[in-house]
């Protein structure tokens, strides 16, 4: 086998691609590059799902927990480092896994970052300004109105994407998903993208389970730890934030719990969104692993 293969395995929050990821990696004696983006932060353990200290020591995992909280790091970066990451693990695999949810990084690396404009100061002050007067609903706001497509699948509750969106149109006159077209980048390893489906409501089912095994984990406690750090980005996310309004006192605990639940379901249905989009993905159901595997093989080319 000369040829370099980046396998991807991607789904919505709760399909549960680590264990897959864990199982195909196994089965061609390789490693796990991780495309969550919430699982970077190493003070991030419970309301991200990072793998378990038992699934990290089973295969080697890369960028997980590789991040403090208060460091600035973005999908520029991510393509860059996983690029780099890429040319030394081919060296000693034929085979690389790549799985996690946030499908902007999985395609930054895949099909290259487009070809997003300099977004000038007076630019980038204005948005802050909609920002700091209106919160994150002026954001979304602004957003749905300049650029309904990518407000079907943008991370609503991320700030930062918001903004950028705004400020390329501000910029531009053209709305942000008109640059997402872009024909990629190509490659010089083979990729082969899967993708988990579930039926809708088992899927509900699964996260409303998982959000209740991670307060029995301790998430409350895990959030008690970084709630002196709010106001940063990379905790501006599902189950942190939440907890962060219990804890302000303009939520009960349980009102609290539910809106992760909530806001959970909303991101999986985002995800889903996101990946439709592209029809590259195979899909398959949590049940047909050995189905992937035949798919994987036959794709090794």
């Amino acid at each position: 086998m000369n040829k370099k293969h980046l396998i991807v395995i991607a789904g919505p929050t709760a399909s549960g691609k680590t264990a897959t990821a864990i199982k195909v990696a196994k089965a061609f004696d390789t490693v796990i590059i991780s495309a969550d983006s919430r699982q970077f932060y190493k003070e991030l353990s419970i309301g991200t799902a990072a793998p378990t200290e038992e699934e990290l020591s089973e295969v080697k995992h890369y960028f997980v927990h590789n991040l403090c909280i208060e460091q600035s790091y973005d999908v520029a970066d991510y393509e860059q480092d996983v690029l780099f990451l890429l040319n030394e693990l081919f060296k000693q695999h034929d085979v690389v896994v790549m799985t996690g949810g946030s499908g902007l990084f999985i395609d930054a690396v895949c099909n290259g970052l487009d070809m997003i404009p300099d977004i000038s100061s007076e630019t980038r002050n204005k948005v802050n300004e909609i920002y700091e007067k209106g919160g994150l609903v002026a954001l979304q706001s602004e957003v749905e109105k300049v650029d309904p497509e990518y407000y079907k699948i943008v991370d609503r509750q991320n700030p930062r994407r918001l903004q950028r969106a705004i400020e390329v149109f501000l910029q531009t006159g053209k709305p942000y998903s008109t640059f997402r077209k872009n024909k990629h980048v190509d490659r010089d390893f083979n990729i082969i993208k899967t993708a988990l489906l579930w039926d809708r409501d088992e899927l509900i089912m699964r996260i409303n389970r998982r959000v209740d095994c991670m307060m029995n984990l301790g998430l409350l406690d895990e959030v008690k730890s970084v709630y002196g750090k709010r106001h940063l980005n990379s905790l501006n996310t599902v189950g942190y934030k939440e907890l962060f309004e219990y804890l302000d006192g303009k939520a009960t605990l349980e009102q609290a719990v539910e809106q992760i639940k909530i806001n959970t379901r909303q991101y999986a249905k985002r995800q889903m969104t996101w990946l439709r989009k592209n029809n590259d993905y195979q899909w398959f159901s949590i049940d047909e692993y050995d189905k992937m595997l035949d798919y994987i093989k036959e794709h090794l080319a």
